[in-house]
């Protein structure tokens, strides 16, 4: 029997079963060594021991530490973009909508705080490892469009102003989030207060909603009256 008679199509499909598994494995351990380590100081040989695996399999199926890490950040943007997806986003009422979409965010960094290491991380390198990624912008963008279609229904109902920009709110909920998650230590130090507790994190979340409502809502004619007063003054 001539060797390709031999590959059974059930074999071939077992090896590239294996070969996905082994590459995911690779993947999720190298999140838990960079989010721990950082990128600079997180090893190879770190990554394929929390993986049970080999260096040269990272080599084999990444190429080299870098490209893993670029595959890493990936992973993780995806990884939210998927919990994002299967919110059931109140398009009837945009302004609860909205609401829901920074309770998301919020809770989704204190439950991945690995999410908010690796961004520090690579923040801490200027961005060089997520410039090089051909999806990343690709990823934001869905994103942006979540934002945009709760922006599009408010200012239907006209609720939500004209002017506003998807871009802005994203960036506003996302930074609101981020700098209180990752500088949480030195943001308590600073202020001599508990940031992480249940109560302090509630209020936290609230006030997030109520700046991002703010900056989106039509202003009232009295809000208009007390804001031209204010300027004025």
């Amino acid at each position: 029997m001539s060797p390709t008679a031999a590959r059974k199509p059930g074999a071939i499909g077992i090896r590239a079963k294996q070969a996905q598994d082994t590459r995911a494995k690779i993947l999720k351990a190298a999140i838990k060594v960079f989010a721990k380590q950082g990128y600079a100081s997180g090893r190879v040989e770190s990554i394929s021991k929390a993986a049970r695996s080999h260096d040269r399999m990272i080599y084999y199926y990444f190429g080299s530490k870098e490209q893993l890490f670029v595959e890493v950040l990936e992973t993780i943007y995806t990884q939210f973009n998927e919990a994002e997806s299967k919110l059931a986003l109140d398009l009837d009422d945009p302004v609860h909508g909205l609401e829901q979409m920074v309770e998301f965010v919020w809770q989704y960094y204190l439950d991945h705080p690995e999410f908010v290491t690796l961004l520090s991380s690579e923040n801490l390198h200027q961005g060089k490892h997520a410039k090089k990624s051909s999806k990343l912008k690709e990823i934001s963008g869905y994103a942006i469009s979540v934002v945009q279609k709760l922006l599009d229904a408010g200012k239907a109902q006209n609720v939500f102003r004209d002017d506003v920009k998807a871009r802005d709110v994203y960036l506003i909920i996302a930074s609101l989030g981020y700098f209180y998650n990752a500088n949480q230590y030195t943001l308590g130090a600073f202020l001599g207060e508990p940031l992480m507790d249940k109560a302090a994190l509630a209020h936290w979340r609230e006030v997030i909603k109520d700046t991002v409502l703010r900056t989106v809502r039509v202003q009232s004619p009295v809000d208009k009256i007390v804001m031209d007063v204010s300027r004025t003054a």
